[in-house]
């Protein structure tokens, strides 16, 4: 009789198995967040919660970048993606049937006809991170989603956001840039900060919507020849579509 060889559980499962850990991870799944922010949300000590961060960080499942509106401050982002590659490769090593891929976010939105949900994206120019979100957004929500876009102060629309959208077929050259001053009074579900300095100053808009924030590099701060430029709005595109697909998964679950 062939004798059964057993295996170790994933790291994966023994590292989210910690209560701690567990409840870093759900703060982090919505938004962005500083130690502070987490601190206060889980009630446990600095030193505790820094411990605990650096052992999600050491499995690439959380993210630290410096604070471009304050560089005493770090901000955690969950790698949603990568979670999302090691829980379906955790089951199909049990059993190949526990493998799979979720439905299309935006197939199941449009099989249900409901209020379009609001959501505007804001950061400080309204030049690249936000006008590329609000362009993202509205091609894969379709009709149940409406998006805009503004930023603290009034600029352009770069034109190498403009040039990376068109080349995701999506064209924002006649998009311009606005001051989110012009959405005072308005009321959204969602309000989405793509940028850290925009997130602290933010406004309070009526019905108090949702804040999220995801503390993305600004692509157009950016230095060096065309070649480097463009990689970094493409980064930045990327990394927008990645969110903004579980953005969606989000607004399904919630409306």
């Amino acid at each position: 009789m062939a004798t059964a060889i057993l295996s170790q559980p994933p790291s994966v499962l023994k590292l989210l198995a910690h209560e701690l850990r567990w409840r870093l991870v759900e703060a982090l799944a919505r938004s962005d967040r500083r130690v502070q922010e987490l601190v206060e949300r889980v009630g446990q000590p600095a030193n505790l919660v820094s411990y605990h961060l650096r052992q999600l960080r050491a499995q690439s499942l959380v993210t630290e970048r410096r604070s471009a509106a304050d560089g005493r401050d770090v901000y955690y982002s969950l790698d949603l993606e990568r979670l999302r590659h090691l829980y379906f490769s955790t089951g199909e090593s049990l059993h190949p049937g526990l493998a799979g891929e979720p439905a299309s976010s935006a197939h199941r939105m449009a099989a249900e006809p409901a209020r379009r949900v609001r959501v505007l994206f804001l950061c400080t120019h309204n030049s690249a991170r936000s006008q590329m979100a609000e362009a993202i957004l509205r091609k894969i929500g379709g009709d149940r989603v409406e998006t805009a876009s503004a930023g603290t102060e009034v600029t352009r629309v770069h034109p190498m956001a403009v040039r990376e959208m068109a080349e995701r077929g999506l064209d924002i050259s006649q998009h311009r840039s606005k001051h989110m001053d012009e959405f005072r009074g308005e009321r959204f579900d969602y309000v989405v900060t793509v940028c850290d300095n925009a997130r602290e100053s933010c406004p309070v808009f009526p019905g108090d919507p949702e804040r999220i924030h995801w503390s993305i590099p600004d692509p157009s701060a950016v230095t060096g020849d065309e070649e480097k430029q463009r990689a970094a709005f493409k980064r930045a595109a990327d990394e927008l579509t990645t969110r903004l697909r579980y953005l969606l998964a989000l607004i399904e679950k919630e409306r």
